[in-house]
């Protein structure tokens, strides 16, 4: 059984993480700490995930790769980059890491996906939410953290 952590470097992200690591302790289950890079430097500017300038992913990435290490050492820690598909050359970005996500968990033989989501599997979803679309997905179960300690 694997359990997939989408990482963000949220609160909610970082919870996420700790249980995925508690529970996959517990049943000695595999954690895959999933960090996805999106190719639009804007959307990475509004989440603060860029220092004034233009976003380093390769500096972003090194951040989150120590946080998980600190959070769930025994962790596998991924990265992949969010793109557009060829048939889809306008999707949004949110979506783009939305088939990022599934695609590894489809990949990795993902059992549960730990998500950390204020908004995911409300009646109104939010379109840059990647946790409403991921958890529609009836392929492997969710755990949706909405709240972090």
């Amino acid at each position: 059984m694997v359990l997939l952590v989408p990482f963000d470097g949220s609160a909610l992200s970082e919870t996420a993480l700790e249980r995925a690591a508690l529970f996959g302790e517990a049943f000695s289950k595999d954690v895959v700490a999933l960090v996805v890079i999106p190719d639009d430097e804007t959307y990475a500017q509004e989440r603060g995930w860029a220092d004034g300038g233009s976003f380093d992913a390769e500096g972003f990435t090194e951040n989150l790769r120590e946080r998980v290490e600190n959070i769930a050492p025994e962790a596998t820690f991924r990265v992949e980059h969010a793109r557009d598909p060829e048939d889809e050359p306008y999707s949004s970005v949110t979506m783009n890491i939305v088939r990022t996500v599934r695609k590894v968990a489809a990949e990795v033989d993902a059992d549960i996906v730990f998500i950390g989501s204020e908004n995911a599997g409300r009646v109104s979803q939010p379109l840059t939410s990647v946790g409403a679309p991921v958890s529609a997905d009836p392929q492997y179960d969710v755990h949706i953290v909405r709240h972090a300690k």
